[in-house]
This record gives C-alpha cells, structure tokens and sequence, in this order.
C-alpha cells in the first residue's frame, strides 16, 4: 500500500508541483487549502507525512503544528516557507516541525527529506511489528546469515547489554539506525525513551537548543523554555546520528556532556545532570576527520570504547536471497501486488552489481521491480527497468507564434510561453514531464508558470 501524504497549501500551481513529483515518486497524495481543513483531514485520514505552508488565510501552519500532533500522533510534518519568512521554517522545528523548506525549493532536495522522513516511520512501524511478536528477539530484525553479519550479531547481543556509549560506523545504507534501535531494545533501558537526532539535518544555529535545550528568552523567538534531546532521554538512550557532521564549536559541548553526563541549557547557568547513553552514528572516517582538524580527538577517543562497524553490502552478498525475500514481502503489503518470487537470472544481476548505497539501495530495487511486475515472477526485464526510468519527450508540432515586430524582450518572452504551454499540451499537464521536457528544473518552470500566468490544469487531458 503507498504511503499517504498530505499537501496543506493553498498556492493551486505550486500544490499541483508538488502533487504530481510526490505521486511520480509512487506516493498517495492529498490536498488541502487551509490549515483547518488540514488538521479535519488529519484526523480523518491515516497519513505517513505532512508537507505543510507556513503562510495561509486564517491559521497559519506554526498555529496549525501543536493541533496536528494531536490530530495526527507521530506523524512528522514539514513545513514550507517564502524565503523572506525563512525564520518561521526555523521556529517551526523549535516547535517540532520533522525539517522546513524555503521556497522555491528543489525537488531532489524535497524529495530526499521526504524519503528519509517516511524511512524513519516506517522503521518504526516494523519495529514496532517485530516487537508485538512475542519471544522475537530484536536481533531477528537484522537480516542476514553471512559471516561478517553473524559476528556483528554477535558483537551486538554483547555490546547491548553493558551500559557502556556505542559508535556505529558503516557507509550509508548499511543499516545504522536498525542496529542501533536493536541496541536499545535489548538493554536494561530498552523500557525508557529511544531519542534520536541527526547531527547533519539540523541547521547549525539550532543544534545546540536541540541537543541541549534552551531557556525562555536565550534568544530570538524562545518564547518558552524547551528541553533538549539529552532531557528528554532521561534514563533511556540519545542516539547522535551523523555524529561526524556536528559543528567543530559544538564538539567541546558535547564531550562535556557525553563524559560527565551534564550540560547547561543554552541561556542558563545552572549544569542539568543527565542519565543517558549514547549511541552515535557516522559513514565518515572519524580517524581520517580528526587528522583534518575537523573533529576533536579526545571526543573521538571517549566515542571509540564500543565501536561497531557495519559490513557493505558487497562484502556480503550471500545475504541478498534473504534481503530479497523480506523487501519483496514488504513491497507486497505495500503496493498490494502478489509476486512470489524472483527469477535466477534477475537474481544475477542483483548479485553482479555492487550496490553503493548498499541496502537501502537494494531495497529500493526491489520494490521499483516489483511495481514494473506484470506477473507472479520478477524478470531481468523488471530489474532493467528498476535501474532506469527515462520519461518519453513528446513533439506537437505546433508552429511558433508569430513575434514579428516586437522589440526583442517581449518576444522572448512570447516564445518562452509559447514553450512552455507547448510541453505543458505535450505532457497533459504534468509540470515535472514539461520541466525535463524544457530542460530545466521543476522549481524553474515553476517560477516561469507564475511569470507568465500559466495554469497548467488547463493543459490536461
């Protein structure tokens, strides 16, 4: 089944955009105009993410946020933002917003938040799943029977029960956050809250709050006092994701924090004694970023006492035969297809290539072949396919308009719109085709469609 999102914006071109790349993208999509009507959705409806607009008639979205977490329990929302209001993206995570976007935006960089925001849910949910389970041990959710993952198994089961800090390393995709959801769940903290944050998806100005909290008046827009993330995981475990990304200023903080287990709320003075262990997480060489001067030794050194590496998928391929059959079930429940197997020779070229982006990578594989499956089978063909999706350019035909006599400027212009409504005919209106149709970005036809007073509902079929 596609996971649902929904678009609260009441800008109709810019609502379209972002319609037709999320629902290319295999989403299921839904709109609505106004913040009210936003949240009566919510609670109607079972979403897996929101993209919400800052600026809209009556609400506004940071007034919409606190009403949303409660129309809508653990969904995470992003909000969007003109770039002259860039500082209501940046109240709105104060105010638990999952991340902000300042218009115009791109899609690549929409679409990669948006897929790291539904991943996180649907981690998990399928943690959540293993867990209802009983007698499944959370080890059963890390797949694969090679040598180099049973002796990481291994490593884990011992790891997991001292209460010593854990560094997990490994390249992206290697399943990081699994493992260390895995850690928590079989320590004697697995009863208390599993916090996490990402170092590297936090704007520098506001990581500290986040990690550390901040106290009514520290600075612009601290309207209250709020608890970091080191609070809010008293007596359970902090996960420091992209530990290698966190600013250089910060570091000397947060050593301070990890050894003594104490720290002070930005704008106060008095030190708050944590009782938290960390896990941190990285795909960088700390060794090799101490070196460069970009990370502290001795917070490396007080990092480096549990330190778990995780293997790439290339160096473990005997596991891909179970990695397939536990992502082609996955893509059975969601896409709602019934395919049973993959073929020997699809299997070879899965087992040919070496996956950089290891399993995250393979699993989206395997569900792009699963949703180019005709049959009960999937085929090579499938697997082709899943590797590339090129979109068909169409030609009209239609002869340019005639700009004889105009000074140059206007008729530039008139032939940009000529274009544009071209490819928007061509493409039935679908504003990503046309933008790859122009050969420009979807943000830049986007502004063009505003230019011109283009409305590309007009153009589908």
């Amino acid at each position: 089944m596609a996971e649902r999102i929904l678009i609260v914006d009441d800008d109709r071109a810019f609502q379209g955009m972002l319609v037709e790349a999320l629902k290319d993208k295999g989403y299921a999509v839904e709109i609505a105009s106004t913040a009210e009507a936003g949240i009566r959705k919510a609670k109607a409806g079972s979403f897996d993410l929101i993209l919400h607009d800052i600026r809209l008639p009556g609400m506004s979205g940071l007034e919409a946020l606190p009403h949303l977490r409660d129309a809508a329990p653990g969904v995470d929302v992003i909000v969007m933002t003109g770039y002259a209001s860039k500082d209501s993206g940046v109240q709105a995570m104060q105010c638990g917003a999952y991340d902000y976007f300042t218009k115009p935006f791109s899609l690549g960089e929409m679409e990669v938040v948006v897929r790291r925001a539904l991943e996180k849910r649907r981690m998990q949910k399928e943690l959540s799943e293993l867990k209802r389970k009983d007698g499944a041990s959370p080890l059963h959710s890390i797949i694969g029977q090679s040598a180099p993952m049973m002796a990481i198994k291994e490593r884990i089961a011992r790891v997991a029960e001292l209460n010593a800090d854990v560094l997990v390393m490994g390249e992206t995709g290697t399943g990081k956050e699994l493992v260390s959801d895995v850690i928590h769940d079989m320590s004697t903290r697995s009863k208390e809250a599993f916090v996490k944050i990402n170092c590297a998806a936090i704007p520098e100005n506001l990581i500290e709050s986040e990690l550390f909290g901040h106290e009514r008046g520290a600075f612009t827009g601290a309207t209250a006092m709020k608890q970091g993330k080191f609070e809010q995981a008293k007596g359970g475990s902090l996960m420091l994701d992209e530990i290698g990304d966190m600013p250089f200023h910060l570091q000397a903080k947060l050593l301070r924090a990890v050894e003594l287990k104490q720290a002070e709320r930005v704008g106060g003075a008095k030190p708050i004694r944590y009782n938290v262990r960390i896990i941190a997480a990285t795909n960088q060489e700390l060794e090799q970023r101490v070196k460069d001067g970009k990370f502290r030794s001795d917070l490396y050194y007080r990092l480096n006492v549990a330190t778990l590496v995780l293997p790439p998928l290339r160096d473990r391929k005997s596991d891909l035969p179970q990695l397939a059959d536990f992502f082609l079930d996955r893509a059975n429940r969601r896409l709602g297809t019934d395919i049973s197997s993959i073929s020997t020779s699809a299997m070879e070229i899965f087992f040919n290539y070496d996956w950089p982006g290891n399993v995250r990578q393979f699993a989206n594989a395997v569900e792009r072949a699963a949703i180019f499956c005709k049959s009960t089978t999937i085929t090579p063909a499938e697997v082709d396919q899943a590797f590339t999706n090129t979109p068909p350019v169409a030609d009209t035909g239609i002869p340019a308009p005639l700009c004889d006599g105009l000074p140059l400027k206007q008729a530039l212009n008139e032939y940009e719109k000529f274009l544009i409504e071209n490819a928007l005919r061509s493409c039935g209106g679908t504003q990503t085709e046309a933008a790859t149709q122009l050969g420009v970005s979807a943000k830049n036809l986007w502004n063009k469609l505003r230019k011109h007073g283009i409305h590309p509902a007009l153009f589908k079929k």
